[in-house]
């Protein structure tokens, strides 16, 4: 049955990958789902559900090709929308290209290009921080101010050393593209043009709105990123960023608090993960659904750059959604929706190994969430809110009322055979 399995799973690995041309006007190679053993009948079951969801544009390439792509609600191809925090990435990848230029190390301390007091820290406090610590989140600084975007020195509070905590703090990340304008002597704008645009065919710009420097762009450049990105940072034959060793650290495990965020790049398939806002440390993956490889670019209200190497795929969604900073459930939601239409190819080992998968459902949630698992032996259920307080407790109840609950981020701990599994779930 594994060997089965496995060779079902192993056709779907990726291919050389394909290359639309610079010229955004030109045509892109597309593939049928039914060319590749994909069951059509799933696909509007997955455009309505993106629907519902307030999506503007949708696109899924495999190895570059163009196999699904939708758009909603007038939006068009040439539509432009925010990233959000999806672009963070980019930002990776330009740090990763000025490193590789000389104009600046990630172990730099980040006052070399912000000058002291950028801070509200002690001069040797705010020394410590280095550029790295801006990448992976972890420069110490308190994000539980009024307003955690605020770049003024007065907002950046020291709370620990750099290096000893992980928290999802948005202005450490926004004075990052401050490091690079000092470093380069260009605009944010003209280097992301001079080292990516004109390279991949991408168009967008950076807009500044309040403290955030927030991308604009259509929904194919956001695809063309992903592709880059898929292929290491090659487009075609034109490596755009030689750091190899670079790109492979942004995409892997930055520290050891959360497991689950490289440089600016969450990651799936690690053994836990932390959400903004949120301390507690949670078990598995923040995309079960997804391939495990998964990486991706998470931004507010839905922004979504997500690609699986192994597979051969990115995934692209841009909308609406009034869901939480960083859309994991969405994320995880779509790639459920995808799975079902690559009916032919979707990997089955991790439900071969885990021998009493529990689930929930409906998630999103507003009334209740429901439990399904294997087993039939008694088990305990603690309602957790999103810092790990347990709310309440139930023994052997698969439907859960959630309607008292307000709007956000919740828990389930579920304890069963002395095994402990945390779902999460978005209450409505």
């Amino acid at each position: 049955m594994i060997i089965g399995l496995f060779m079902i799973h192993s056709l779907s690995f990726a291919q050389s990958p394909y290359f639309p041309p610079l010229n955004t006007n030109a045509h892109w190679d597309t593939l049928s789902p039914s060319s590749l053993g994909w069951c059509l009948n799933e696909v509007d079951s997955l455009y309505n559900y993106l629907d519902h969801q307030n999506t503007k544009a949708f696109i899924l390439l495999k190895d570059g090709k163009i196999v699904l792509e939708k758009y909603f609600d007038n939006f068009t191809q040439d539509s432009l929308w925010y990233w959000a925090s999806a672009g963070k990435t980019i930002t990776s990848f330009l740090v990763g290209k000025a490193q590789e230029e000389n104009y600046l190390s990630i172990t730099d301390s980040s006052s070399r290009y912000l000058a002291a007091g950028w801070t509200n820290s002690t001069p040797i406090q705010e020394r410590k921080i280095e550029i790295r610590h801006q990448l992976s989140m972890t420069t110490g600084l308190d994000d539980g101010v009024v307003d955690n975007h605020c770049t003024i020195d007065t907002c950046l509070n020291y709370l620990a050393d750099a290096g000893t905590r992980w928290s999802y703090h948005n202005a450490p990340y926004t004075l990052l593209e401050n490091v690079l304008e000092a470093a380069t002597g260009v605009s944010i704008n003209v280097y992301t043009q001079q080292k990516l645009k004109s390279n991949t065919g991408m168009k967008g710009s950076w807009i500044k709105i309040g403290y955030d420097n927030v991308y604009f762009s259509d929904a194919r450049s956001m695809a063309r990123f992903g592709l880059l990105m898929q292929n290491k940072g090659i487009w075609n034959s034109d490596t755009l960023l030689k750091d190899s060793i670079y790109i492979r650290e942004s995409m892997q495990s930055s520290q050891n608090y959360n497991l689950s965020y490289g440089y600016l790049w969450w990651l799936n398939g690690k053994s836990s993960y932390m959400l903004p806002g949120i301390t507690l440390v949670l078990p598995g993956s923040y995309a079960p659904e997804a391939p495990s490889d998964m990486v991706a670019g998470l931004g507010k209200n839905g922004q979504i750059v997500s690609l699986s190497r192994t597979e051969g795929l990115v995934m692209v969604r841009l909308g609406e959604d009034g869901g939480p900073e960083v859309p994991t459930v969405l994320c995880n939601k779509i790639w459920e929706r995808i799975n079902a239409i690559r009916c032919n190819t979707t990997e089955l080992l991790e439900i071969e190994r885990d021998s009493n998968p529990i689930r929930l459902y409906p998630n999103p949630a507003k009334e209740e969430v429901n439990l399904t698992m294997s087993s039939e032996e008694d088990f305990e259920v603690e309602v957790c809110n999103a810092l790990g307080k347990t709310i309440r407790k139930e023994k052997n109840q698969k439907k859960i009322d959630v309607s008292q609950l307000s709007r956000g981020y919740y828990f389930l701990k579920v304890q069963q055979g002395g095994v402990t599994k945390a779902l999460k779930f978005w209450k409505e």
